[in-house]
């Protein structure tokens, strides 16, 4: 499995980039193994469905140097790992409840020697740092997320867009951020990838 699909989108990688990306597969197939974090089934289209998926947030915004993010409900490592591997100079914590998948992503970030994550074990209630962002991909219902990360967001701006809340989500969204729709912007990513996975595909931010 290649990484050619991530260098059509993302051409301008470093070397060191395009071996971290290429490294996913292998552990994620090792670790899969083990610790069920992706469905067995849609291993094969890792970088499609999980990685290429999770660096959609970075069509929407460059995150600056210094900024800190967290990513919650990352399951395996999604979309903090892959973030985190395209933008080297800013900082992730990413969060899950269940401590099996907790490890397979700390496991992985080792392995490839990710020095801008920091991983914890819990539930997103229980997270009080302040982050300029929280980014996290289809855990649960928009207004549910944002009245658990609304304590979470700094006051401190640092970003082109203002801090708040980018989450990947599919299909019909407009009920959902009804009550938000002031501060919500939808970006559909068969704009950017043209493959048919992406067709319903939508990054979502929500300024807090």
């Amino acid at each position: 499995m290649n990484i050619d699909l991530l260098l059509t989108y993302f051409p301008d990688l470093t070397e060191e980039q395009r071996k971290q990306f290429e490294a996913l597969y292998d552990l994620y197939l090792d670790w899969n193994s083990k610790i069920n974090v992706i469905s067995r089934k849609d291993i094969v289209n890792l970088y499609e469905h999980h990685v290429l998926h999770s660096l959609g947030i970075a069509k929407v915004i460059q995150f600056r140097p210094g900024t800190s993010i967290m990513d919650l409900g990352t399951g395996g490592g999604f979309p903090g790992i892959p973030l985190a591997i395209l933008f080297p100079e800013v900082k992730f914590h990413l969060v899950d409840s269940i401590g099996k998948k907790v490890r397979v992503a700390t496991e992985v970030a080792n392995a490839i020697g990710l020095k801008n994550v920091t991983f914890r074990h819990a539930r997103a209630e229980e997270e009080k740092q302040l982050f300029d962002f929280v980014v996290s991909r289809a855990v649960m219902p928009l207004a549910d997320l944002i009245k658990i990360i609304r304590k979470n967001i700094s006051p401190k701006q640092q970003n082109a867009l203002p801090n708040g809340l980018i989450c990947l989500k599919g299909g019909e969204l407009e009920h959902e951020a009804m009550p938000f729709k002031n501060k919500t912007t939808m970006h559909s990513l068969s704009e950017d990838f043209k493959e048919e996975f992406f067709k319903t595909k939508k990054v979502v931010y929500v300024s807090i």
